[in-house]
């Protein structure tokens, strides 16, 4: 039995040191990675791609500036209609009350403001009236107070002259100042009417307004009230009633939402490809016009990042566009000839040999070894990006992940078959 256990643990020793050697002899174990060659590309784009919807170029929100139920509707949603058309009718009993009531006040202002003109000619009449009495008690004081002096008349006779003068004097300052106040009431009636004819005009104008026009040529692309609902106007926070959406549609845009890590990559002039759901098959060609200044509200909690507004003027536009139809939209935010391209997933961050930052580099093949080899990198278009500092047809490591994520410059490496 001992003769038996000694043998056996020689066999295991045996073993483990044959097994030992092996590992020896083989050396460490070594990755297995994924190969591609760096590629050229005729023509490379790097775009972004975003979704949205259809909306027209030039349209209005249709409201009201006076508040009333409406009595008639005589347009449908889907109605072309001109500039200057009636689209609804309000009740406008109140609004020409209110101008009846306007205008006659007006005409009762405008008597104050003739019966005042009567007054300043009776005021003027007596201011002159008065300075005539003034003048001749002043000649007649100069007169007895020459006669006094040459003793041709008593005193008491000149202090009758002198109160006669003065009490002229005091009518005449009486008169001037009732012509003063004749004048000043003439200017307040004159104010009073032009204070009601300016009402005038603007209950007139509600009247009119009751009659609610369209602004622009178009068609009616969204219709939100019936005959005999209220109408509001909008005060403060409050908004308005919208009764109705004219849109132009002889040109259309698409209005889409960008990713914030997009948003720099957009300026406007860049081309772009629009599709919609509703025209399978079919794709429109346009141009960017306007890219948002800031972000787009936040409609959801747990949004994980913000979205900027980017408008879309569609070259071409198919007659049966409609606004509100969703689409989707490829922007070309650049373009290169014969560009170098490796997989997006091969470039890496690691720091040069001599120590310093990280910078962005690719692992080469180099027989049974890697070397990293920084490279510049450009435009990102689809899976690929753009490089330079490498060869065409170079072999690259491109994955897996969780390889190149531990890749070290000099690492031993097998190759699996490479890609296409």
């Amino acid at each position: 039995m001992q003769r038996k256990t000694i043998l056996a643990l020689v066999v295991l020793l045996l073993g483990a040191g044959a097994v030992a050697l092996l590992l020896v002899r083989r050396g460490p174990v070594r990755p297995v990675v994924d190969s591609a060659a760096v590629r050229r590309q005729a023509t490379f784009r790097s775009s972004v791609t975003a979704s949205g919807e259809i909306v027209a170029t030039r349209y209005a929100d249709i409201g009201s500036d006076t508040m009333g139920r409406i009595v008639e509707l005589p347009v449908a949603e889907g109605d072309r209609v001109k500039a200057g058309q009636i689209l609804a009718r309000l009740d406008a009993v109140q609004a020409r009350g209110a101008a009846s009531e306007s205008n006659a006040q007006v005409r009762s202002l405008e008597a104050d403001e003739r019966a005042a003109a009567q007054g300043i000619r009776a005021a003027e009449a007596d201011l002159g009236a008065a300075e005539a009495r003034s003048r001749e008690a002043a000649q007649q004081l100069a007169r007895r107070t020459t006669l006094h002096a040459q003793g041709l008349i008593s005193t008491s006779e000149l202090d009758t002259a002198r109160a006669t003068a003065e009490t002229a004097a005091a009518q005449l300052a009486s008169s001037r100042a009732a012509a003063d106040r004749a004048r000043q009431l003439q200017d307040s009636a004159a104010g009073r009417v032009a204070q009601g004819r300016a009402q005038g005009v603007r209950t007139d104008d509600l009247v009119r307004k009751t009659a609610i026009v369209s602004p622009i040529d178009g068609v009616v692309t969204r219709l939100a009230v019936r005959v005999g609902e209220m109408v509001v106007v909008g005060v403060q926070n409050q908004p308005g009633t919208t009764l109705m959406t004219i849109s132009d549609l002889a040109s259309v845009n698409a209005e889409v939402k960008v990713a914030e890590a997009d948003i720099l990559r957009i300026t406007t002039g860049q081309p772009a490809t629009v599709t919609l759901e509703a025209a399978s098959g079919r794709s429109f060609s346009g141009s960017v016009i306007e890219v948002g200044a800031s972000a787009l509200p936040v409609t959801s909690v747990g949004a994980a990042s913000r979205e900027f507004r980017v408008v879309i003027r569609l070259t071409t536009p198919a007659p049966g566009l409609r606004p509100g139809l969703t689409c989707d939209a490829e922007i070309i935010t650049a373009e290169r000839s014969n560009a170098l391209t490796v997989p997006l997933q091969a470039v890496v961050l690691r720091p040069p040999t001599g120590g310093g930052p990280e910078r962005p580099g690719v692992f080469v093949i180099d027989g049974e070894t890697v070397r990293f080899t920084p490279v510049k990198p450009g435009a990102i278009g689809g899976l690929d990006i753009e490089v330079e500092g490498l060869n065409e047809r170079t072999p690259i490591v491109v994955g897996p992940f969780q390889v190149l994520r531990e890749l070290r410059d000099g690492d031993a490496i097998r190759v699996s078959a490479p890609r296409p």
